[in-house]
């Protein structure tokens, strides 16, 4: 069957994806759930000089090298920046585009264009909430058990990921076949935001009753808008 690509968004990792990714491959599909640099169990690397676009060219490099073809691709959150980026670098390995619950910029447009970030914790090459931050407003609309899973597990994000502007040069001049999930509970990015990207893509729109974190809220639901 098609391989399926799963981009986790900020201060995350491949971790977020477990739910959702097991119940793919218990149907059958060839699912890789990537730690992107910098991140998670990769936040050693946390380094100067990781952007959007060198995030894009490591997965271009891991499709290349796995041989994928008619890929999946689906990105949340912050993520979908780098589905973007992605999309076009590989153009010819990919099938279908899945933006949950996505940020989906134009060239040129900065993550602060779009959403309004709460991140005290900040130094030359990360960014990201405190743990009380983390708890309190990131996973607050988790259960218990999953933020507590999460907490122990979320990392800072790239700090130029975060402030630099996306650079595409045709994603938005090419006819994809895509999906957007909007998740109905979650703040960011805004709904209309998300609507834009419908309508640039010609994109089917999916509703999920679901907070931002539907691989861990909804991972049932998600799969199947995934997989069908």
């Amino acid at each position: 069957m098609a391989a399926i690509v799963l981009i986790h968004g900020a201060y995350q990792g491949g971790w977020i994806w477990r739910p959702t990714a097991r119940l793919l491959r218990r149907q059958g599909y060839d699912v890789y759930a990537p730690t992107l640099d910098g991140c998670a169990e990769r936040a050693h690397q946390l380094r100067p000089g990781i952007t959007n676009h060198s995030h894009a060219e490591e997965l271009a490099s891991l499709l290349e090298f796995e041989d994928l073809r008619d890929v999946t691709l689906v990105g949340t959150s912050t993520g979908g920046m780098v589905l973007t980026r992605l999309a076009e670098l590989t153009r010819e390995r990919i099938a279908r585009l899945v933006l949950a619950d996505a940020l989906a910029l134009m060239n040129d447009e900065r993550l602060a264009d779009i959403v309004t970030r709460h991140n005290p914790v900040t130094n030359e090459v990360g960014t990201g909430p405190t743990r009380d931050d983390a708890r309190d407003r990131l996973f607050a609309e988790l259960d218990e058990k999953t933020r507590d899973w999460a907490l122990e597990r979320y990392t800072l994000h790239p700090i130029a990921v975060m402030h630099s502007a996306v650079q595409l040069d045709s994603f938005w001049e090419q006819s994809w076949q895509a999906r957007v999930i909007w998740c109905k509970h979650s703040a960011n990015p805004p709904r209309a935001h998300q609507e834009r990207a419908a309508r640039k893509l010609n994109a089917d729109w999916h509703e999920l009753d679901s907070g931002h974190y539907p691989m861990l809220q909804t991972p049932a639901a998600l799969a199947k808008l995934i997989s069908n």
